[in-house]
């Protein structure tokens, strides 16, 4: 049967070592450090904090919510600059910003001062995506891109995993040393993280890039990625649900343990880890808009599962029951990560990556900031209205998937067929 697929045109020279195997190997390192650091950071944020600065926890999180919304500001400044200067050297950038945010943490000694570094870690931790996305994106091309953004995901949910266990590790120690320590080792890790980028060879093209005309009005006039962009935002609640509503539903609505939620974070990050790959492999086969949809279809079932456990079983009948549908809700995860993150980067011209990938982030981060609010709501209202609005939203994702497909053309949406190792 003749292939009637349409290769990916235009892409930029790159340097011969790029595509090899050692500059791949320092970028999937650097994304482990990276996670490893966000799983020492993310699930302490306030603990630590507090234990350096000694504010309260009230102060601490109106801070952090100003400086995560502030730092929201900075993104179309990040992808300009991406595009500008190419995703290495913007990566190398927000790692060493992360790590001299971190290294400063221990001197906050007054609230200014607090809001100043936490604003600095936030802007560093919203741009780093784009940033390393766009570095995949000139490292390769098609399905070999595909590859590498599946070992990206794979390893950052492993790193995730092994900062959590190192974090505990530190804050066991009195007083104040554990966060001191835990500061001044994360700032370690992000500083390690920018030297393994800074030794990826900077890849060629770019400089005819910058000479290419186009903006953020190109990208707001591109109404097929705008409807990616806007999918994801409202699949992107079924990411949240897992750190911050399924928690509070396990303990309070299935009377389990409070240890069962963490179980379920387990669970969810050995399998993420260890089937990301396989799954991306898998998922190639199809077209990229009708998998991830199929992925929030699948996180639709889960949610009608949670919701019906309560009145479902009870004691131990429970636990098995909630670790099945925690698989059923991996499986949605592995179904839609692989290719939603893969529409980003495809979809976006290689010229304006920078600019396309930072308006594709606020698409995270906008949900991640407004998912607190909008969850807490709904799980005073009740289990049935939490998760009845929660498979709304990602089936309505699914459906914008499958309308943005028609015009979206076929290189973008259909998977190469060549790969190679990392």
């Amino acid at each position: 049967m003749e292939d009637t697929r349409v290769p990916e045109a235009a892409a930029p020279p790159v340097h011969p070592s790029v595509s090899s195997s050692p500059a791949r190997r320092r970028l999937i390192a650097s994304s482990l450090a990276t996670s490893m650091g966000d799983g020492m950071y993310v699930p302490l944020t306030m603990l630590f904090i507090h234990g350096l600065t000694g504010l309260s926890l009230t102060s601490i999180g109106t801070g952090l919510t100003i400086a995560g919304l502030s730092a929201l500001a900075f993104m179309p400044a990040a992808g300009i600059l991406i595009d500008r200067f190419g995703g290495r050297r913007v990566l190398i950038a927000v790692l060493a910003l992360r790590a001299i945010g971190f290294a400063a943490y221990p001197f906050a000694d007054s609230y200014p001062a607090f809001l100043t570094i936490a604003l600095v870690v936030a802007v560093g931790m919203w741009a780093s995506s784009p940033s390393q996305q766009s570095l995949i994106g000139d490292l390769a091309q098609g399905a070999e891109r595909d590859r590498l953004l599946a070992w990206d995901r794979s390893l950052r949910n492993a790193g995730m995993g092994c900062g959590s266990l190192a974090a505990a590790g530190m804050l066991a120690w009195n007083g104040t040393t554990g966060f001191i320590v835990a500061a001044e080792v994360l700032a370690a890790v992000f500083a390690v993280a920018a030297v393994l980028v800074a030794r990826i060879p900077q890849v060629r093209g770019t400089t005819k890039h910058r000479e290419e005309r186009g903006g953020y009005r190109q990208v707001l006039a591109d109404r097929p990625y705008l409807l990616l962009t806007t999918a994801n935002f409202l699949i992107a609640f079924g990411y949240t649900t897992q750190a911050m509503a399924l928690p509070v539903f396990l303990t309070r609505d299935v009377a389990m343990p409070d240890a069962m939620a963490g179980a379920v974070f387990a669970v969810n990050t050995v399998l993420v880890a260890a089937l990301g790959v396989p799954a991306a492999r898998l998922t190639s086969r199809g077209r990229r808009t009708r998998t991830a949809a199929l992925g929030a279809v699948t996180f639709a079932l889960s949610f009608a599962a949670f919701a019906a456990l309560p009145g479902l079983v009870h004691g131990a009948d429970a636990l098995i029951a909630v670790l099945a549908v925690a698989a059923l809700y991996t499986a949605g995860e592995l179904i839609h990560s692989a290719p939603a993150q893969s529409l980003s980067v495809q979809a976006a011209p290689d010229h304006l990556r920078g600019r396309y990938l930072s308006v594709h982030q606020l698409s995270w981060s906008v949900c991640r900031t407004v998912a607190p609010m909008l969850l807490g709501f709904l799980l005073d209202t009740g289990p049935w209205h939490l998760w009845t609005v929660l498979a709304l939203l990602v089936l309505t994702g699914a459906a914008i998937l499958l309308c943005a497909e028609r015009s979206l053309p076929a290189h973008t949406n259909i998977t190469g067929a060549r790969t190679s190792p990392i």
